[in-house]
């Protein structure tokens, strides 16, 4: 039987996804080494009173704050909002707020594309040009995640303390709110799917027309000459 092209383009989506998704969390620090090497040069540069240091690699705590590992892939900050970490009741604790970012929930959309793009039937040097220049651009849309919740979660999820501190920095809470939505709902969703398309549309056309119409003597139907009854 002969598998159609949309058939076999569902196949083979099948196969590549839940390795390039494997490989994206085996390699996951080397990942984001680039989207965390950007991140900091953009908030360090344009808001440094607001963030004071970015580095790659956090602990991972439990729910009574013991440590059960480093993680490589995470990012860790230190800002320069004056908060009050004790519980209510208790004494005054007064630090630095110092949150973590997880650059791997905007960075999805890599394996996923790269997965559609090996299911695409390309000559090898098309489907590396593809993964390397689409590659870039979701870096780019991972990377405007990154640095929208990293000013979220030192502005608004701070308190008072750090709604003031945005303000002071010249940002207003309604447009970081607004940027860490596009960011976290929208950007890795629709940026794979898109350049896919914009990529591959002669391949798609192929997917969506119509097959050809079989010929009467393929499907076993006996055709009438002009010379018999």
């Amino acid at each position: 039987m002969t598998l159609s092209p949309l058939k076999r383009f569902l196949l083979a989506a099948l196969l590549w996804l839940p390795l390039t998704f494997f490989l994206w969390f085996s390699f996951a620090g080397p990942l984001v080494w680039p989207v965390i090497a950007l991140a900091k040069l953009v908030l360090l540069k344009l808001w440094p009173d607001l963030i004071t240091a970015v580095s790659q690699g956090a602990d991972l705590l439990d729910a009574q704050g013991r440590v059960l590992g480093h993680a490589g892939y995470l990012m860790q900050l230190s800002s320069g909002v004056l908060v009050n970490a004790a519980p209510p009741g208790a004494p005054p604790r007064f630090g630095y707020l110092e949150p973590v970012v997880n650059p791997m929930i905007y960075g999805y959309a890599l394996p996923l594309f790269a997965g559609l793009v090996l299911a695409t039937p390309l000559p090898p040097r098309r489907r590396a040009l593809e993964i390397a220049g689409g590659g870039a651009l979701i870096l780019l849309a991972q990377t405007f995640g990154v640095i929208a919740e990293s000013l979220k979660s030192v502005g608004l999820d701070a308190g008072p303390a750090g709604l003031e501190a945005l303000r002071r920095a010249g940002l207003a809470p309604e447009l970081i709110a607004l940027a860490y939505q596009f960011g976290y709902l929208i950007l890795p969703a629709l940026v794979p799917a898109a350049l896919w398309i914009v990529c591959n549309r002669r391949f798609i056309e192929t997917l969506v027309r119509p097959a050809p119409a079989e010929p009467a003597a393929a499907r076993g139907v006996e055709v009438p000459t002009n010379g018999g009854e």
